[in-house]
């Protein structure tokens, strides 16, 4: 059983700066895909960046040259620096890791005041 735990969430002024963390348990962590949802109220849960075993990433873009996606497989950890925060990136964020199906973390809230 995969579990996946993210932190780093929180409240923050427009312009700020966060890191999302997501713990992965489970073996061989650095050859699976990872990435990053997001979901506002009222809508849909969205692509926010993904990263491929060989660092290949991609990036919604309404989030590219603010947001950088990596991973430590040292810790079995993936990250996602989040800069120039805006408003419109408040949202619960969610880790997610594809084995032979997708397994999702529990999700961490992100508040960007204006």
């Amino acid at each position: 059983q995969v579990q996946l735990v993210e932190s780093g969430g929180g409240l923050v002024q427009a312009g700020g700066s966060l890191r999302l963390s997501c713990v992965a348990s489970g073996s061989f962590f650095s050859i699976y895909p990872m990435g990053w949802h997001r979901q506002a109220p009222g809508k849909e849960r969205e692509l926010v960046a993904s990263i491929t075993s060989s660092g290949s990433t991609i990036y919604t873009d309404s989030v590219k040259g603010r947001f950088t996606i990596s991973r430590d497989s040292t810790k079995n950890t993936l990250y996602l620096q989040m800069n120039s925060l805006k408003p419109e990136d408040t949202a619960v964020y969610y880790c997610y890791q594809d084995r032979y199906r997708r397994y999702w973390g529990q999700g961490t809230q992100v508040t960007v005041s204006s």
